[in-house]
């Protein structure tokens, strides 16, 4: 992305001091776009604003036609080429029209990213409504700053994409692998809308058996045993033969190792590995139980006997929004035999009755940074004998837009500035309101009578022997009230 837009800006510019006059417009553009507008949707629409737009199905589904479009393109299907007339038109214009040209190439490069910078700017919202606004203001400042200065770099140092500009067979074989690569993430885009809306399009084991024949028809290309338009013949060796070189058999390997990798995933393997990026075990049709007796894939992961051998059995069925949700419990909830609630009220009566801590998980449907958090954090055993053992869980998905809440409990939130009817929205709400956040994973823990166990709860860090060392503290917090409280 940084090589390919400097690239444009020095080609497209008449001296090597336009070009930098351009891509220098191009950050700054990053850096407005960022601070202020981003800044004022927040101001006017509300703290999950921008996380709104990142899970959006119509949003999510641009860029997976986007990601096509590009993908089929890298692959030699055509060219994208702007028309003659509006390239003559900006040589004519080139003050006017280069400006707006580059403003909206950054706006675009900062639309793309929110699905990534979400859960980091996330952060700051909260901060705003309560009055705070030196301080998300550098928080933006600061991170548009951080994304912008690469293309700056390089814009003053050209010469560092001297290497990158020999025309040669290798540079159409990195398109091409970039196509493929595209058409992967695309179909993450078109998982996040499908989740959303429900559709079950595309539910686990669709998502992983379409990644892994692009990753093997990556490989077969890499192996040069798959040709495309653009793509010349292998280099010749010493004695006028056709041979592939060691690098690109390497990525050739990679390529088909992953493939190979993700096939258990079809019958229900974690994957851990690329758990954030799939769509959650909730939606896989079959897993391991409907496999052939004494066929085990993995004893640890699938054994009923051995997951059900913690203190989770102990916990009652969830009911409230369970049939609606369960298609988006994590693999590491299904296959450790977990049990998570989806409403708060419900978890906490739970909580209360069985005199346990209670964990409130704020995560989202497409949330990557929580699919991590599950797949390394969670699925560790020590960490899944205590969440299991001593703790009730209640999962508070703050993405989800298809499930109402019941009439009687719908209200109007003067934090989101709009009438909360979904559970997603209300769980959003209670994360800003009651506990001045608004990024996920967050997780905090409370008592019987509601009170924190540790103040500042635990966002995003994959630090198992951090988690352990929180989750014993909440522990031993939790048993020295209960025994005042006696």
């Amino acid at each position: 992305m940084i090589p390919v837009t400097v690239s444009f800006f020095t080609k497209r510019s008449k001296t090597k001091l336009e070009g930098r006059k351009n891509a220098v417009i191009y950050s700054l553009s990053i850096i407005f776009i960022f601070t202020f507008i981003g800044f004022l949707i927040t101001l006017i629409w509300g703290p999950t604003a921008l996380n709104d737009i990142s899970t959006n199905w119509i949003f999510n589904l641009f860029i997976f036609l986007v990601f096509v479009v590009f993908g089929i393109s890298f692959l030699g299907a055509f060219e994208i080429t702007l028309p003659s007339s509006w390239s003559n038109k900006a040589d004519s214009k080139a003050n006017a029209s280069s400006f707006l040209g580059i403003f909206f190439m950054a706006l675009v490069l900062v639309v793309v990213s929110f699905s990534c910078t979400g859960p980091i700017l996330g952060l700051l919202l909260p901060v705003i409504f309560k009055g705070g606004y030196a301080g998300p203001l550098i928080g933006f400042f600061g991170f548009s700053l951080a994304l912008s200065i690469p293309f700056a770099l390089f814009a003053f140092f050209p010469s560092w994409l001297n290497s990158l500009s020999k025309p040669g067979g290798w540079m159409n074989s990195i398109k091409v692998t970039l196509g493929f690569i595209e058409l992967a993430l695309a179909l993450k885009f078109l998982s996040n809308a499908d989740l959303a809306r429900g559709w079950r399009l595309l539910d686990r084991e669709i998502f992983i058996a379409a990644w892994i024949v692009i990753f093997i028809l990556l490989g077969i290309y890499l192996l040069g045993k798959l040709k495309f338009h653009h793509d010349d013949e292998l280099p010749k060796n010493d004695f006028g033969l056709p041979y592939l070189s060691v690098t690109r058999l390497l990525f050739a390997m990679t390529s088909l190792i992953f493939a190979v990798y993700m096939i258990p995933g079809l019958w229900g393997a974690p994957l851990k590995g690329i758990s954030a990026f799939v769509p959650p075990m909730g939606t896989q049709d079959f897993n391991a139980d409907d496999l052939p007796s004494g066929f085990n894939l993995s004893s640890a992961a699938f054994s009923q006997d051995n997951n059900s051998s913690h203190g989770a059995v102990g916990l009652p069925k969830p009911a409230k929004y369970y049939e609606e949700m369960r298609k988006n419990e994590p693999d590491v909830v299904v296959n450790n035999g977990m049990v998570t609630y989806f409403d708060y009220q419900e978890a906490l009566a739970v909580s209360r009755r069985l005199k346990k801590p209670l964990m409130l998980d704020f995560t989202g449907i497409n949330c990557v940074n929580c699919r991590k958090m599950e797949g390394q954090v969670w699925s560790d055993p020590k960490v899944m004998q205590r969440l299991k053992d001593d703790f009730v869980i209640v999962s508070l998905y703050v993405d989800v837009h298809n499930v109402y809440i019941p009439q009687q409990e719908q209200y109007f939130s003067k934090t989101l500035d709009r009438r909360v009817e979904t559970l997603g929205d209300f769980n959003a709400d209670m994360q800003v309101e009651k506990f001045g956040a608004n990024t996920q994973p967050y997780y905090f823990f409370l008592d019987d009578k509601e009170q924190r166990l540790a103040h500042d709860g635990y966002g995003y860090d994959p630090d198992v022997n951090k988690f352990i060392k929180l989750l014993d503290t909440v522990k031993e917090v939790y048993s020295k009230r209960s025994t005042a409280h006696q």
